[in-house]
């Protein structure tokens, strides 16, 4: 892609990340600034097959899914910097640190998800992300990934 758009509806996130439901956890990706960094946004619904058993009674976002959705948003950011849409790429997580959760995400919340790589342009990068609610900071971690696209 020569011009990536500022914004990835979900169709699009579908073309260029392998996640599906259940596990596709973001909605869209906004304010994309390619090989830098993009927002993306998680609407967090009671229906949600998570919070059948986290937790009956006092619903809460698992904190492993909210590092999850900060890599499927970067994996949108990486997707469309090298120009994977409609190649069929993996993404595998590398590693995580420095996570610290802060607040409790629950049923009616809108995750922002702020990544902003600190390093990549070839197969392995590195992020930073932050997902905010209402404001109010609910995770931070730096994590890495593996982008890998099959030979044709």
């Amino acid at each position: 892609m020569t011009d990536a758009p500022l914004f990835a509806d979900l169709a699009l996130i579908q073309r260029i990340i392998p996640h599906r439901y259940p596990f596709l956890l973001v909605d869209k990706v906004r304010d994309i600034h390619l090989h830098k960094s993009c927002v993306g946004i998680k609407n967090v619904t009671f229906n949600e097959p998570q919070f059948q058993g986290h937790f009956p009674g006092m619903p809460v976002f698992p904190g492993v899914m909210i590092i999850e959705a900060m890599a499927q948003t970067s994996g949108t950011l990486v997707g469309l910097s090298m120009d994977l849409v409609d190649k069929n790429a993996n993404v595998f997580f590398m590693g995580v640190d420095a996570v610290k959760f802060r607040r409790k995400v629950v049923p009616g919340d809108v995750m922002e998800l702020h990544v902003t790589a600190l390093r990549g342009g070839g197969r392995v990068w590195k992020f930073a992300g932050r997902a905010m609610v209402e404001g109010d900071l609910a995770c931070e971690a730096e994590f890495m990934a593996m982008f890998d696209v099959p030979k044709a």
